[in-house]
């Protein structure tokens, strides 16, 4: 919660001229039954009309008054609230984007996700609540009690009564809303992530046929968190009943005392009409301070959570450093790394390359590939051992010095729903001229095809077009920087042998000069590289050029006859 003191504090004046405005307006409301009570006892029987208007009339501006300054501080804390609420977002993502892979993959996307929504709205509500009712339920209430208590002191004090009972109920349940509030936060990260899941995997899930099982599960999902959410606003709903209750049993009393004063002809009828006036103030105000409580719960819980994220503090400092005298562009020094930290994922990987040479890397699925392309985009930190970029240690690289000049295909990367041309570009300064020039060294000539060419419109992750022209398009988005470092993991998987070649050849032409990091499954995308690392269970199982490796490496050896067949792979030519 103390984080959000930072958000509050620029808005410190207007939020002081908001609850003066609110402070005023609560006030002028409790004038209002003191001249009820004056218009029925003084004027009213003794037939004094012009006292009547008179009084009358006062009500009616007070009335007024109260009316325009509430609306015009309500306008002003929704539009404080909204300001905060847009800042804290705005920082929430920065800091999201600034964790490291390790951060997000403990925090994880589906409560990231929610808490960049959710529990933003939450807090948004607690504050934009506390502006509205945090002066006005305390001056109605305790304003109400004095008021009274001038008024008519023994009524008074049969209503007092009742408030320690209140006070008891409201902060008891209040202090139960907290944690319960978090734990409906918790499974709606759960929720979520299933979403995302069933979102991202439907055409699987309605080609296998798991439409119905995946129902059940979503369902099963869906009431843990109904019914945590119900725990949670049971809880919290007992409150209004429990006070309503014990301020009707007061009202009750209330009026059974004033009547037998009325009676004895110590109190007059107007001040005990007043008196309840009076007494409605106070429950409403009541009522609003429960409601601020339940609105509070919600907003700590969720305070709480994004606090947790601002907390982070950076895993992976910027270290001291200066380069070493060495020729070689990509060095990896005995690196290992696990992401667990039980065992190795990869172990004991070195080799070294020059400036323009490409490494191609194979292996089986799960034998650690894309994880030295995260390594070397410094997303983790290894474990043991060291990566070096000409010389210079990768943690004593500035982030945005390390990733100029990188292109990058992941295995699995994004489309935005928006144009082509934004999509490739991508926030860079690169021109259109550049632009169709990696569209044509990418194979990507379908573009020029396209109605609008650039401009023309993708659907959300590039749904509109096909697989092929997918990785065509992130290819194109990698090479449209003229990148020094090229890693490409996986990316011609889904284009034929052709379009393949084509772009392996169209990549040594103009992109030659480029250091590239290769990965794939097939044996004809690596085997022209300088360099080929073979990898398996996270460990080198050879490394040299394709000719070495059919001769010296078994499992390369297999790959080959596996994949070109005896004949082709007897006199495998390197194109």
């Amino acid at each position: 919660m103390r984080f959000l003191g930072k958000y509050i504090k620029p808005y410190t004046w207007r939020i002081a001229w908001q609850l003066t405005v609110k402070l005023g307006g609560s006030m002028i409301e409790l004038l209002i039954p003191g001249m009820l009570s004056t218009m029925l006892d003084e004027y009213a029987p003794v037939g004094d009309m012009q006292g009547v208007w008179m009084v009358g009339l006062m009500m009616l501006f007070c009335a007024a008054m109260a009316w325009g300054g509430n609306i015009y501080a309500n306008k002003m804390s929704t539009n404080i609230s909204r300001r905060i609420t847009r800042q804290l977002r705005c920082d929430l993502f920065d800091k999201v984007q600034a964790l490291s892979a390790a951060q997000r993959d403990k925090l994880t996307d589906s409560s990231i996700i929610s808490r960049l929504t959710s529990d933003t709205y939450n807090v948004h509500q607690m504050i934009d609540r506390m502006q509205r009712l945090g002066v006005r339920a305390p001056i109605l209430l305790i304003g109400g009690m004095i008021v009274a208590l001038t008024l008519e002191p023994v009524l008074t004090l049969v209503m007092a009564a009742s408030l320690p009972l209140l006070g008891v109920v409201i902060v008891t349940l209040s202090r139960k809303g907290v944690p319960l509030f978090t734990k409906v936060q918790q499974a709606q990260d759960v929720m979520v992530r299933k979403v995302q899941e069933n979102m991202a995997g439907a055409r699987v899930i309605r080609a296998l046929s798991r439409t119905a099982w995946e129902r059940e599960d979503f369902e099963r999902i869906s009431g843990d968190l109904i019914a945590k959410q119900r725990t949670a606003d049971v809880t919290m709903a007992k409150v209004g009943p429990t006070t309503s209750f014990l301020l009707n049993a007061g009202l009750a009393a209330v009026v059974l005392v004033g009547a037998f004063r009325v009676n004895a002809g110590v109190m007059q009828p107007g001040k005990i009409i007043a008196f309840l006036s009076y007494f409605t103030i106070i429950l409403n105000a009541l009522l609003m301070v429960s409601r601020l409580f339940v609105m509070y719960s919600k907003g700590s819980a969720s305070a709480r959570r994004l606090g947790e994220v601002f907390a982070l503090e950076p895993d992976m400092p910027l270290r001291a450093g200066e380069a070493a005298n060495e020729d070689a562009h990509i060095v990896f020094d005995r690196v290992s790394f696990s992401y667990n930290k039980n065992r190795f994922d990869v172990e004991d990987i070195s080799f070294t390359l020059k400036h323009g040479e490409t490494l191609g890397v194979i292996g089986p699925t799960g034998s650690g590939k894309s994880t030295l392309l995260s390594l070397l985009l410094r997303q983790y930190d290894p474990d043991q051992g060291e990566i070096r970029m000409n010389g210079q240690r990768l943690d004593t690289i500035p982030p945005e010095v390390l990733h100029d000049g990188v292109g990058v295909v992941f295995q699995n990367d994004f489309l935005m729903a928006d144009t082509l041309r934004d999509n490739i570009r991508f926030g860079r300064e690169v021109t259109d001229d550049n632009i169709m020039a990696a569209v044509d060294c990418a194979q990507a000539g379908f573009i020029r095809k396209k109605e609008g060419v650039l401009d023309f419109m993708l659907n959300v992750k590039g749904r509109n077009l096909s697989g092929g022209q997918q990785q065509r398009v992130l290819i194109t988005r990698a090479l449209a920087a003229d990148p020094q470092l090229l890693l490409l993991d996986d990316c011609s998987s889904a284009l034929d042998y052709k379009t393949d070649r084509a772009l392996r050849r169209a990549l040594r032409q103009r992109h030659g000069d480029a250091t590239t990091v290769l990965i794939a499954q097939r044996v004809s995308a690596v085997m022209a590289a300088d360099h080929i690392l073979v990898m398996d269970g996270g460990r080198m199982v050879g490394y040299g050029t394709h000719e070495t490796l059919k001769r010296d490496c078994p499992l390369y050896h297999s790959l080959c006859k596996l994949q070109l067949g005896e004949e082709e792979y007897s006199h495998a030519a390197i194109h």
